[in-house]
């Protein structure tokens, strides 16, 4: 059942939400609620904790990088922590994203286009007109 403008399906429920964490397998773990119940806060918490960890990891790179005595297994150490945590931020932001109310917007993206560039085309008609 595809979701709504609002990202809730025609029966009420909303949309799946894409967790923090995957099973065991490596594959996505998904929520149906309404974001407010015990799962729903736990992933809060995780995405929070995701998030803040990413928001500190740039000065621990400027720090490392600088130092001469930064030694190669130092190095992979925080390259395999930068990649961890955009893969953490690019999932949160995933879900997140997926849970957004579609734009509630009757125009039509390839109608404005199209106006801007009768604008355009007028305006350049009538600079020329006044150059003659």
């Amino acid at each position: 059942m595809a979701p709504n403008a609002a990202g809730t399906s025609s029966t009420g429920t909303t949309a799946p939400r894409l967790l923090p964490w995957s099973t065991p397998d490596g594959n996505p773990c998904y929520l149906i609620g309404d974001g407010t119940g015990h799962v729903s806060r736990i992933a809060d918490n995780i995405e929070s904790i995701q998030l803040g960890m990413a928001d500190e990891l740039p000065g621990y790179v400027g720090d490392l990088v600088d130092d001469p005595k930064a030694t190669a297994p130092q190095l992979r150490y925080l390259a395999a922590r930068m990649a961890e945590s955009l893969r953490d931020v690019t999932r949160i932001a995933r879900s997140r994203g997926a849970r957004l109310p579609a734009p509630a917007c009757d125009d039509d993206p390839e109608e404005e286009v199209d106006e801007e560039e009768e604008e355009e085309e007028e305006k350049r008609e009538t600079d020329r007109g006044l150059a003659i």
